[in-house]
């Protein structure tokens, strides 16, 4: 067993793992996991520049993991940066800080290998089951970007493109800097529209509808799956490997979409940080069922954030 730490760090959140791995049995024996709502692609779609507050946030959220690192005595490191970092003018103010903290550079990683860490997290151990039909089709719904991977046991084919939950939410469902409490008829058709251009270009090179399973990631959807499942406060354990049906996806949509803020802040699985970008992630995940028929989504609650792992342990990936 090797004793890794990886993290993730997105255009909405930052996550953390620490776990032992062995890459000969393909085990992994989580020992910390943990998020942080750090908002670090605030106004980038807009500005092209990472917000001083933003990035505060993130260092702050760096240090405690820092910590939790040096307690737990991880061997490796490795820090990835994902979506807002890439398009930011001023990443440099970011790699200064992440250094400074955790003493690792962030890795500013491309969206095919973001996708490429997301299917090996996700699948690992579905791989071991044969009651999935493959291929998969894994989805990751992030921040800034949503990643699409098809593979059976490695990855076919994969695409990033800029449909995030954040992104949509700014881009669209925000009128005078505040959101839209709930939107209109004409921002959701926005929406949707910049989702469904994403699934074309998506499609243009990877083989969305020979898929016959679907596997989805990340806040938005796990959100959808406590939901559905009508948890009382969010549970991993019981989210993991749950199976949503194309019809409870388009009803939780719905509702997102037409409650006010203080109704989506009362549902016991939300973070309060997903309270106001929870639409348009709904949306994403809506429209990429319907696009490849899929009458379920498998969800996972791990990700890419257990693929970086993996390949600090010195697994293949």
């Amino acid at each position: 067993m090797i004793r890794v730490a990886g993290i993730d760090c997105g255009t909405n959140s930052i996550r953390l793992l620490v776990a032992d791995c062995d890459p000969a049995t393909g085990e992994l024996v989580e020992l910390d996991r943990r998020m942080t709502i750090v908002r670090l692609g605030q106004g980038v779609d807009r500005t092209g520049r990472l917000a001083p507050e933003a990035l505060e946030r993130t260092f702050a959220a760096c240090r405690e993991y820092a910590a939790v690192i040096k307690e737990l005595g991880a061997e490796r490191v490795r820090f990835v940066a994902t979506s807002a970092s890439r398009d930011a003018e001023n990443r440099d103010d970011f790699v200064r800080g992440v250094v400074e903290i955790l003493g690792v550079e962030p890795e500013v990683i491309s969206g095919d290998q973001e996708a490429e860490f997301s299917f090996t997290g996700a699948t690992k151990e579905l791989t071991a089951h044969n009651y999935l039909e493959r291929p998969f089709l894994v989805v990751d719904i992030g921040g800034g970007s949503t990643e699409f991977v098809v593979g059976d046991d490695h990855v076919r084919a994969a695409r990033s493109v800029d449909v995030g939950c954040v992104r949509m939410t700014e881009r669209h469902l925000v009128v005078d800097g505040v959101v839209t409490d709930p939107p209109a008829e004409k921002q959701i058709a926005a929406v949707r529209a910049d989702i469904e251009a994403a699934l074309d270009l998506a499609a243009e090179t990877v083989p969305l509808t020979e898929a016959r399973t679907l596997v989805g990631l990340a806040g938005s959807v796990t959100t959808i799956a406590g939901i559905a499942l009508g948890l009382p406060e969010y549970r991993s354990s019981e989210i993991h490997h749950s199976r949503i049906s194309y019809e409870q996806v388009r009803a939780i949509t719905e509702r997102m979409l037409t409650a006010t803020h203080d109704e989506r802040a009362a549902i016991p699985v939300m973070h309060p940080g997903r309270v106001d970008v929870i639409g348009a992630g709904a949306l994403v995940l809506l429209a990429v069922m319907e696009r490849i028929g899929a009458s379920e989504v498998v969800v996972s609650e791990h990700d890419i954030l257990d693929g970086i792992a993996w390949s600090v342990a010195g697994a293949t990936v």
